[in-house]
C-alpha cells in the first residue's frame, strides 16, 4: 500500500537521527516548511519555501514512486527577473525541468517518478542573463509517494 509524505511535515535534518523509513530533508537555512502559501493569486497547501537560489536536499530513506508538487514564484517575496524548478536524481541527473518563470507566470505541475532513486535534488536557479531578486520560491503540495 502506498504511503503520502508530505514535505512540510517531514523531519527536518539538524544531524539527528530520523526514523528509520521515514524521508527527511537537508537544506540548511535555505529552506522552510509552511502550511500555506499564495502563488499567483492561489492559496495552496503543504508549502516547502526555498531562498534563490537554493538547493535542498531529500533522502528518500525507502523506495518512492513518485514526487509531486506545484511550482512557484511566492506571492508575497521581493521578485522580478526569472528562474527555473528542476528536479534532479541523486545523481545529478535533471529528471524534470520548469520553463524560466517569472513572477507573473502561474505555478507549473511537477510530476517525478523516483524508480531506483534514493534521494532527490529540489534546484532553484536564476535564469543567466536575468537580474533577479527572488525572496521565495516554493514548491507547493509538494508530496512523495513511496
Amino acid at each position: 500500500m502506498a504511503k503520502q509524505f508530505w514535505l512540510d511535515e517531514v523531519p527536518l535534518d539538524r544531524g539527528h537521527r530520523a526514523a528509520a523509513g521515514t524521508p527527511t530533508i537537508r537544506g540548511g537555512g535555505q529552506v522552510v516548511q509552511r502550511p500555506s502559501a499564495w502563488l499567483h493569486g492561489t492559496r495552496y497547501q503543504h508549502v516547502l519555501a526555498a531562498r534563490v537560489p537554493s538547493r535542498v536536499t531529500v533522502d528518500l530513506n525507502r523506495p518512492c514512486r513518485s514526487f509531486d508538487a506545484v511550482a512557484g514564484l511566492d506571492d508575497f517575496g521581493v521578485t522580478y527577473g526569472e528562474v527555473v524548478f528542476s528536479v534532479q536524481g541523486g545523481d545529478g541527473r535533471v529528471l524534470w525541468s520548469s520553463p524560466p518563470m517569472s513572477p507573473d507566470d502561474r505555478p507549473v505541475p511537477v510530476h517525478v517518478e523516483l524508480d531506483g532513486q534514493t534521494s532527490i535534488r529540489l534546484v532553484v536557479t536564476p535564469v543567466r542573463g536575468s537580474v533577479p531578486v527572488v525572496d521565495l520560491a516554493d514548491w507547493a503540495q509538494a508530496r512523495l509517494t513511496c
